[in-house]
């Protein structure tokens, strides 16, 4: 029985040893062209300017402050009521008409006082 699978392991041919190691590099070269493409794609969609997770800006980060930050929350189990509501439409409100009243179409949702970043 041993001499069974030692005769299976001699059978295999170069060809095939030859189609494993290309299947290997094969995979290994289509992982990093999607990584070139997706690095590419986040340089040119400019949020690399926008990630504060790099290691050039960890001074910074402590900086980042939102000062127009609600700490009212809305719970998952609590009651719905008028006043809910109200709160929630007040909330909406306010943010919609910040995010309407910028041109997505020009220079300007790149600005630091549209994205409320501060040099303070």
């Amino acid at each position: 029985m041993n001499e069974d699978k030692e005769v299976q392991v001699e059978d295999l041919s170069p060809h095939s040893k030859r189609r494993f190691v290309t299947l290997i590099l094969s995979a290994i070269g289509l992982s990093m062209v999607l990584v070139v493409i997706s690095m590419a794609m986040y340089r040119g969609s400019g949020a690399f300017l926008l990630d504060l997770s790099r290691p050039g800006y960890v001074s910074v980060r402590s900086q980042s402050v939102n000062e127009d930050f609600s700490d009212q929350t809305f719970s998952a189990t609590g009651t719905i009521d008028q006043n809910a509501i109200k709160d929630y439409k007040t909330l909406l409100e306010k943010q919609s008409t910040k995010v309407n009243s910028i041109n997505a179409f020009s220079g300007d949702p790149l600005d630091p006082t549209a994205l409320e970043i501060s040099a303070e």
